[in-house]
């Protein structure tokens, strides 16, 4: 089976922890352990989020002062990618003796007049108290958007259209290669209308939504998208909360969950299995290999049909 899984940004980066690289190793120890016991016995691609390390990225580019302007949001993208995917690649190296892995850096294709460009709704970094959020937004020239415990930054998230490598992807997972790929959405570009070159733009595209397109590009068998909750819930954060164990992209999408969090989450797993037949599951990390067998999360199966 072909398994496309979709790890949170928490997976490196608890809420209110420190960003330092020690938490992220340490952290990175309960995700190979989770990966690993599914890579023996299937084909496994790797996407992550990097809405924490980006953040950070951007506060330490616009303050420093040997540098004329911040670095743009699509090169700090590559950055994580090569950082987020070195600490993936050693740590799964050492947990699966003799198998291959690969991180690969790679590039999402986005529509230039993506009206997202107006209206940036995409949270990157920490979270900060409304005043320092202020303070950072003047100082910077960033939007800032509340968030469910805070302020936080908020970039444009075009739609992703197609991940640029996916034929290199698809000659690793042929030769047997686990491939770590496709980090915080990709680098974001869009193509010259003419020539076809790539440039890159001020955005982060949203990871779970390119995880879904990758696996529908991939033909994945299997959209496992793992996050710091158990289930999927329905009236979360209310007295009426109760956890989804089975949905369908209807159900889910007759939700409405919040943009800014679970939202993505259902939205790709309802996009992958209408598109493809196949099956998706959201829940946590340290439930991966038993939501794959459909005894934890919230298992996301196809619509039946109507008549």
């Amino acid at each position: 089976m072909r398994i496309l899984v979709a790890l949170g940004g928490n997976a490196l980066l608890h809420r209110g922890e420190r960003p330092d690289a020690a938490v992220q190793r340490a952290n990175i120890d309960r995700v190979a352990t989770a990966i690993a016991a599914l890579a023996i016995d299937h084909e496994v691609v790797i996407t992550h989020g990097n809405g924490p390390q980006i953040g950070l990225l951007a506060v330490e580019s616009a303050s420093d002062p040997a540098l004329s302007a911040p670095y743009p949001l699509d090169l700090l993208g590559a950055q994580t990618q090569g950082m987020i995917g070195s600490l993936l690649l050693r740590t799964l190296y050492n947990t699966l003796p003799g198998h291959r892995v690969a991180a690969l850096v790679t590039h999402t294709l986005v529509r230039a007049d993506d009206p997202a460009f107006h209206h940036p709704t995409k949270f990157v970094g920490q979270v900060y108290p409304r005043q320092t959020a202020q303070l950072l937004a003047r100082r910077h020239g960033w939007r800032i958007a509340q968030d469910s415990t805070g302020w936080r930054r908020v970039v444009a998230s075009p739609l992703p259209e197609r991940i640029v490598e996916t034929d290199t992807i698809h000659e690793l997972l042929a030769g047997g290669t686990l491939v770590i790929c496709a980090g915080g959405g990709g680098v974001p570009v869009v193509a010259d209308r003419d020539s076809g070159e790539l440039s890159g733009v001020e955005a982060v595209v949203d990871k779970d939504l390119t995880a879904a397109l990758l696996a529908e590009d991939l033909k994945a068998d299997f959209l496992l998208v793992l996050t710091d909750v158990p289930n999927v819930y329905e009236d979360y954060g209310t007295p009426r909360q109760r956890p989804l164990h089975d949905a369908t992209p209807t159900s889910l999408r007759r939700g409405a969950f919040p943009a800014g969090s679970m939202g993505p989450k259902t939205e790709a797993a309802a996009r992958f299995v209408e598109r493809t037949g196949g099956l998706a599951a959201i829940g946590s990390l340290d439930a991966a290999y038993e939501m794959l067998h459909g005894r934890a999360g919230t298992l996301v199966r196809p619509d039946l049909p109507v008549g």
